[in-house]
């Protein structure tokens, strides 16, 4: 049989998704099991994104539409932006996709080519190296440690930069470590890119998941917006991770050239979806006051049975994950770590090498969602304390 394309070999997947599927094959078996692992919430959408959803589905809104999006909900898109974050942006700058995967790919896509350098963050989600390398990249890891608190060394990345270097990748709040990028990173940020012709993406799924402070999009930054791609979607904030949208916002120009990518991969994404979303920017600002105080009150819930237990709690600032140092829990390694909190208490973590090029950098790490219902965060947090008896 002849072999698979070579760029193939150069993908891997999530962590996160290969702990997910040991921890149904429990479930089969009789365990009872709490899942930490998936970045998913446990609540559902709010009622009247629910009601606009059947309404749009009795309406017959369910034709294709334009690959860009229906224009209601990119015009929305905008002014949530500008609202949100004072980035200007109007609705011909906004793509909605079938996911925020979808909305990278697209984006990684049109802006990579072979042997361009890409920077990303070391932890960071593993889709950014995996599909750099898949286009024929080089990726290239520039480190968050604790030592910094988990912002980037701007030295470090400076001296990174080559001729290669065509575009630099982070999300802020950051995925695993919940780290927001300060705005003298971002500021440094920014000039790089000016002064390297560099494109940005920023990942800002976790935006509106604060623990204090109001965000702040690089985009917003002087000469930002015309090299800046946007990433962002419904499945966090929202509680939509099945609804699988998402959106990048850049150059009115850069969307048009990839308009072709859309007519390849996919049509347009959900009609009624997509008709319903519209409603979720018509929610109150109460509810993301509410949000943010709910998901901060299981921190602390979760950091205080971690501590109890022996795990040390790396406190985010941002996003519904706790990266935490396993180092006093008397395993030999993350993987350990994770296979006893799955077997012994049934609690599913994801090892923290998981997140790191090198994997033993990440070795006495697991990384846990707080995302849930008060109830199964509390029995969640009782297991975990019983791994000190």
């Amino acid at each position: 049989m002849a072999p698979i394309a070579s760029r193939v070999a150069e993908l891997n997947g999530e962590g996160a998704l290969s702990v997910f599927a040991r921890a149904k094959e429990l479930e089969k078996l009789g365990r009872s099991i709490i899942h930490l692992e998936l970045g998913e919430p446990d609540f559902h959408p709010a009622a009247p994104v629910v009601d606009a959803l059947r309404s749009a589905v009795a309406a017959g809104r369910d034709r294709y539409v334009s690959p860009r999006g229906i224009p209601a909900l990119r015009e929305a898109v905008a002014e949530y932006l500008l609202r949100t974050r004072s980035v200007h942006a109007a609705p011909e700058q906004v793509l909605i996709a079938p996911g925020c995967k979808m909305a990278l790919s697209l984006a990684m896509m049109a802006l990579i080519e072979p042997g361009d350098e890409v920077l990303y963050p070391d932890p960071g989600f593993p889709i950014y190296p995996s599909f750099a390398r898949g286009l024929g990249a080089k990726a290239v890891p520039f480190f968050l440690e604790e030592k910094n608190q988990f912002q980037p060394d701007l030295r470090e990345i400076a001296a990174k930069i080559s001729p290669r270097t065509k575009v630099l990748i982070f999300n802020s709040p950051n995925n695993p470590t919940g780290t927001v990028f300060s705005d003298a990173a971002l500021a440094q940020i920014a000039e790089l890119a000016a002064k390297h012709d560099l494109w940005i993406i920023a990942d800002e799924i976790y935006a509106r998941i604060l623990f204090s402070g109001a965000y702040k999009s690089i985009w917003s930054l002087p000469g930002m917006a015309e090299r800046t791609v946007i990433i962002d979607g419904f499945s966090k904030s929202f509680a939509m991770t099945g609804w699988r949208l998402g959106y990048a916002v850049g150059d009115a120009k850069w969307l048009e050239k990839i308009g072709l990518l859309n007519d390849l991969l996919y049509i347009c994404a959900p009609t009624p979806l997509q008709h319903a979303l519209v409603a979720a920017f018509d929610l109150p600002a109460s509810y993301y006051d509410q949000l943010r105080s709910d998901y901060a009150r299981k921190l602390e819930m979760i950091c205080d049975a971690s501590a109890e237990a022996g795990i040390r709690p790396l406190r985010p600032q941002g996003s519904y994950y706790l990266l935490a140092d396993i180092s006093e829990l008397g395993v030999a390694d993350d993987q350990e770590a994770a296979r006893v909190l799955l077997s012994r208490v049934g609690v599913a973590a994801v090892p923290g090498s998981s997140f790191y090029a090198d994997p033993a950098d990440g070795r006495l790490q697991v990384r846990l969602c707080f995302a849930k219902e008060a109830s199964v965060l509390e029995e969640a947090c009782r297991r975990i304390r019983t791994l000190r008896r």
